[in-house]
């Protein structure tokens, strides 16, 4: 049976009630739930950018996008570690064949998270590295099966691949927003790596050679994030949106009774929350074809990779921006942990912040670039 990307959207779509029914738990359970990664599992999609000749989809970023917009309308958390179990499969296509025929050899995708870390240390040995070290915000660590590790920085900046069972696990993640991620960290200590379950750095976030003839894996690291993750803002937007909706459909005012839903300024708010919604999501679109033309042309200048982050951090901002606004204008309760919108809330605020998608770093990069002058920061 041929596996499309409108497949994997009906499949996910009748997961997301019991992912949305599930997030108040995994938050406070502080990892994914158990029965919403079965689900997706299950349902499919972690293989969706697998090569078919390892038994994967080999669907395109629009399927990505998509499916991560759907789950992450339910449960951010649960969107960004489904976003990174997906992504992370087409990350494995920069390593070795070797170690993609390890991973891939009882089913076809790993549950592999990958943080970079200027804190590991690297030393060759015969046959491959030694590795040690601690690697932080671990997102899909909870239900791991294989973990990527990466120096980030200096000579001999490298990424490994390795079973889960030859690392540890620390309990850390004690966060205010994104708390359902399980981000907990990696700790490895003199662990030896055979020399094909590595490759440089520069060939992870830079590399376009492919054993693979799909020029989907010749795209370089960071334009493949930004249509992997900014799915997961624009889905959580929609959820915050819809939990609005929601809150003003059926609040009535504390002192004095009035019905919300039959006030002039409810239904301006509303209104512009819908429309910002809608504009991120058109955005994202947009950023995804474009990306794809790019894809296809085998062509990623310096001009489009600081254009494209320059959008990716717009989008976050504006997804920021338009929880806000609707926050501020929820009421008192809606702060109470059990109302959905203050999770939008605080889970939105959080991937604002991302190092590879934060506003401020994407648009100094694009206005120096328009200014003549060279990118000051590494991530574009």
């Amino acid at each position: 049976m041929l596996i499309t990307k409108e497949i994997l959207l009906e499949q996910v779509a009748a997961q997301l009630p019991g992912i949305a029914a599930r997030a108040q738990a995994s938050e406070a359970q502080r990892r994914p739930h158990d029965e919403s990664i079965g689900a997706l599992v299950d349902a499919g999609i972690m293989q969706m950018l697998v090569p078919k000749r390892f038994g994967g989809h080999e669907l395109g970023l629009d399927a990505l996008a998509g499916v991560t917009r759907a789950v992450s309308s339910a449960c951010l958390s649960t969107g960004w570690v489904t976003a990174f179990y997906i992504g992370h499969n087409w990350m494995l296509t920069k390593f070795p064949e070797q170690v993609q025929r390890e991973v891939w050899a009882e089913r076809p995708f790993g549950l592999m998270p990958i943080q970079p870390s200027p804190n590991v240390r690297i030393k060759p040995v015969r046959g491959g590295y030694e590795i040690s070290g601690r690697s932080s915000f671990s997102s899909g660590i909870m239900h791991a099966d294989w973990v990527m590790i990466a120096k980030a920085g200096g000579a001999d900046a490298r990424a490994f691949v390795v079973p889960i069972k030859d690392v540890k696990v620390e309990d850390v993640w004690h966060m205010s927003g994104m708390a359902g991620t399980g981000s907990n960290d990696v700790i490895t200590e003199n662990l030896f790596v055979p020399e094909h379950r590595s490759v440089p750095a520069e060939a992870l976030f830079n590399g376009t050679d492919s054993i693979h003839d799909n020029p989907l894996y010749a795209i370089p690291l960071l334009p493949f994030i930004y249509c992997e993750v900014m799915g997961v803002y624009c889905g959580g937007l929609e959820g915050a949106t819809a939990a609005y909706q929601t809150l003003m459909q059926n609040k009535v005012m504390t002192w004095g009774g009035d019905v919300l839903a039959q006030k002039q300024a409810v239904h301006i708010n509303l209104g512009e929350a819908h429309a910002r919604s809608r504009a991120a999501g058109m955005l994202l679109e947009r950023l995804v074809t474009d990306t794809e033309v790019c894809m296809r042309q085998r062509q990623f200048t310096l001009d489009t990779r600081l254009d494209l982050k320059m959008r990716a951090g717009y989008i976050a901002d504006l997804c920021r921006e338009a929880v806000n606004a609707m926050m501020s204008r929820a009421g008192t309760r809606s702060f109470n942990l059990g109302t959905p919108l203050q999770r939008y809330f605080r889970d939105l605020n959080m991937l604002a912040t991302h190092a590879f998608i934060e506003r401020d770093v994407a648009f100094e990069l694009y206005g120096r670039h328009r200014l003549g002058l060279t990118p000051n920061y590494p991530l574009f």
